[in-house]
């Protein structure tokens, strides 16, 4: 038995806003679109969801083949439904964005996949509605920021308190004080301080830092 067949089809999609942190600047995957409509244009990856798998499968299927890891850090930003977002069918997408750190990314699947990391305030126009997911995406970044670990998942596993501050700055598109800043990041129990010194990009040789994912499990409320 059929059902619905009165009802018009529509396409479902995910798009997939990948965000990395590099030279102190906060940078977004982007490449040119391979198929028509838009072929040629610059555009987030995303894929048309499956029979057999959720929303959330299917953009883990789509970050999983771009970047060639598993359990990436990955938030859904909203529905985008407008009837002319599409020029080729009536095409609804559910937008999710991930933060990766760029070193844990093999380059051969990005240049396999004709992508760019292209600076967040150089992001050229993109196809159809996609600049507006990422305004979403950095709109909930910005949010949530100061209230959950997020920015974690752009460092490496060991950071400096020079690092974690330019993430900060990066999402937030300002400058922060420097004092102010480390004073209350020393006040943070899940932050620890290791013994291990960095020495390739501090002159003087930094402390490096670590998220203690346990520590912040048992007392999760957090607020910088």
């Amino acid at each position: 038995m059929t059902y619905y067949s009165e009802h018009s089809q529509v396409w479902v999609s995910v798009d997939c806003i990948v965000f990395g942190f590099e030279k102190n600047k906060l940078k977004l995957l982007v490449g040119r679109r391979q198929m028509d409509p838009g072929r040629g244009e610059w555009s987030l990856y995303g894929g048309f969801v499956k029979t057999n798998e959720s929303l959330e499968d299917a953009a883990s299927r789509v970050l999983q083949d771009l970047t060639g890891l598993k359990k990436i850090y990955m938030q859904q930003i909203g529905a985008f439904g407008a009837i002319d977002r599409d020029p080729g069918e009536r095409v609804i997408s559910v937008a999710y964005f991930a933060l990766i750190n760029v070193n844990d990314y093999d380059d051969k699947l990005r240049i396999e996949y004709g992508q760019e990391w292209v600076n967040l305030n150089e992001l050229p126009q993109l196809y159809s509605d996609h600049n507006i997911m990422v305004e979403k995406a950095i709109a909930w970044l910005r949010h949530h920021i100061s209230t959950e670990p997020i920015c974690f998942n752009l460092l490496p596993s060991l950071f400096t308190l020079t690092q974690l501050q330019h993430v900060y700055e990066a999402i937030l598109g300002e400058e922060i004080d420097k004092r102010n800043f480390r004073k209350r990041i020393k006040q943070i129990d899940f932050i620890e301080k290791t013994e291990l010194i960095d020495k390739l990009t501090s002159k003087r040789g930094a402390a490096l830092y670590r998220f203690n994912r346990k520590i912040y499990a048992d007392a999760p409320n957090f607020k910088l």
